[in-house]
């Protein structure tokens, strides 16, 4: 029989997923910089369904919510960094064209790394993740005494969020329709991403490994997740091209070489997106009948520990 998480456990490994990279953030390391901005989002996922008091959730959500923004505004441009120097390699052609826009995204990041260690100190962040284990260790409590009652409602509160999720990814892809608009794909992804996260809390609370519906929002998160970076670059080399000091003609031809680049590898990553959205769409469809059929998002029936 599969045995089902509690809220105490699953709240617990996401402080300690969150705990164990703060000292790398620390350092500077940009790895540990974005993992530390995914163990926030899935804790803000999960602190909703956890039915404590609303005025606790509340605060706890603000901080959490200002700690993935705050880590993400560094993450986004240490990605445009990496992205920076991945094409360097694959289109020397355009290596000017490249370099130029790395000095204003390099010069960008460092300013804001700087006012990341000024706002947000680690020492909030630990602060802030001590609050969240004792939280932890009162749920734990709870439930020593908590009935079966409690137990199936926390798991319906689970399963109306994988619902909620699965509705709001559905009604964006089909905001998105099947023209490249960057923003409205923007949205697919941010929705996408919220599902997943919800749907690794059902997966666990039934004890179930990841199944292919769960592999399949994380393929098309990955894939939409490049093309926004890509789109990003992208602004930033039409800024740079803009704002040419002294104007010059072959650096403002070469920047726009790059920019037509970049442009067809989004609308190359687009046609992938169109080929996996009718599998992405059903599972979202599956996922919004969850609460009434009880089926984990690997597909399994689900069954009660």
């Amino acid at each position: 029989m599969l045995v089902s998480s509690t809220r105490s456990e699953l709240l617990k490994k996401r402080v300690d997923q969150f705990t164990r990279v703060l000292n790398a953030v620390e350092q500077g390391d940009v790895r540990g910089l974005h993992r530390a901005r995914v163990a926030s989002r899935r804790l803000r996922e999960l602190l909703p369904m956890l039915q404590l008091d609303a005025e606790k959730t509340r605060k706890l959500g603000r901080r959490l919510k200002r700690v993935t923004t705050r880590l993400g505004t560094v993450r986004e441009l240490d990605v445009l960094l990496l992205l920076i120097d991945e094409l360097h390699v694959s289109r020397r052609s355009r290596s000017g064209a490249l370099g130029r826009a790395g000095i204003s995204v390099a010069k960008e990041r460092d300013d804001a790394r700087k006012r990341l260690s000024a706002r947000l100190p680690i020492a909030v962040m630990r602060r802030l993740a001590q609050k969240l284990d004792r939280v932890a260790g009162q749920l734990r409590l709870a439930e020593a005494s908590s009935s079966r009652m409690a137990a199936r409602n926390w798991r319906l509160a689970v399963d109306v969020q994988v619902a909620a999720r699965a509705s709001r990814l559905s009604a964006a892809m089909a905001e998105a329709g099947a023209v490249y608009l960057p923003e409205r794909l923007h949205n697919v992804r941010i929705a996408m991403k919220k599902l997943r996260y919800a749907a690794e809390l059902a997966t666990e609370l039934a004890g179930a490994r990841n199944g292919a519906g769960l592999n399949a929002l994380k393929r098309g998160q990955d894939l939409l997740g490049r093309m926004h970076d890509l789109q990003v670059l992208l602004e930033r080399v039409r800024q740079v091209q803009a704002s040419l000091t002294p104007p010059s003609v072959t650096v403002w031809r070469d920047l726009d070489a790059l920019g037509v680049s970049l442009e067809d590898d989004c609308r190359l990553l687009h046609a992938q997106y169109m080929r996996s959205r009718d599998q992405i769409a059903a599972i979202a469809d599956k996922l919004i009948a969850r609460p009434q059929g009880g089926v984990t998002p690997g597909g399994q029936a689900r069954r009660a520990g």
